[in-house]
């Protein structure tokens, strides 16, 4: 099981959340350990032959450069919110997230850790197969350079130096302890925080530390985990440039 050493050093209420956020966010599902023989690699031809034509299976094809700014709205259980990216903020999470939302990855993907007073989490798959395709999809790390994590700002999820893939979150509140560790905004809600608001936080943390998702888990069985143990969670149900 992946371990993350816990980063932030505060107290109170925010930085007990600090410290889950900071074991949690991101890349916690276990790793599967290799085995003592390893089949020789494929030479680079056959490789190119297998990876699926579809960009939602196969990361390397999302690669387009995004806009300097531009806008996603957030069609969710609760109601639509827009982001506005801006990209000199985080080039390498805003080219990220541009690419995701225009393959389509955002479809009934669940808000699985509502932390009210600190953060919104998601990115994580309903369908199994996305996450084994995107677990491993790093993206390098973008310096802290424009606005920090205060409310509304958007960020990618991250468990270390170069583990970026496709969880973010939202910031409930002034979360600025976060900004050396690596969390650095790539946006912000430019409209309908009332409906980020609103987001169900009935389960809270995961566990072990709550009675939410096992990351673990639902990168694992997705959606049918879901369902059947947290049937009050909401969901985005689309995200879509704006023209």
């Amino acid at each position: 099981m992946n371990r993350t050493v816990d980063r932030i050093a505060a107290t109170g209420h925010t930085a007990l959340l600090a410290s889950a956020l900071t074991a949690a966010l991101g890349l916690s599902g276990c790793k599967t350990s290799e085995t003592p023989a390893q089949a020789p690699p494929a030479p680079a031809a056959a490789v190119e032959k297998m990876a699926p034509a579809d960009p939602l299976l196969n990361p390397a094809m999302a690669k387009e450069i995004a806009p300097a700014e531009y806008k996603v709205k957030m069609s969710t259980s609760k109601g639509d919110f827009v982001i506005e990216v801006h990209r000199d903020w985080g080039p390498v999470g805003a080219d990220r997230f541009y690419n995701l939302v225009k393959i389509g990855y955002f479809r009934e993907i669940a808000f699985f850790r509502v932390i009210k007073g600190f953060m919104v989490q998601f990115g994580i798959h309903g369908d199994p197969k996305m996450n084994q395709a995107w677990k491993s999809a790093h993206i390098p790390d973008d310096p802290p350079i424009r606005p920090g994590n205060t409310r509304g700002m958007v960020s990618f999820a991250t468990a270390g130096p170069g583990t970026r893939t496709t969880q973010l979150f939202i910031n409930y509140g002034d979360n600025s302890n976060l900004d050396s560790m690596g969390f650095v905004p790539i946006g912000k809600v430019a409209s309908g925080m009332d409906v980020v608001d609103a987001l169900e936080g009935i389960y809270g943390e995961g566990t072990p530390r709550g009675n939410g998702p096992d990351q673990g888990r639902l990168q694992a069985e997705g959606s049918t985990y879901l369902n059947a143990s947290f049937p009050k969670m909401d969901y985005l149900k689309s995200a879509a440039l704006v023209p």
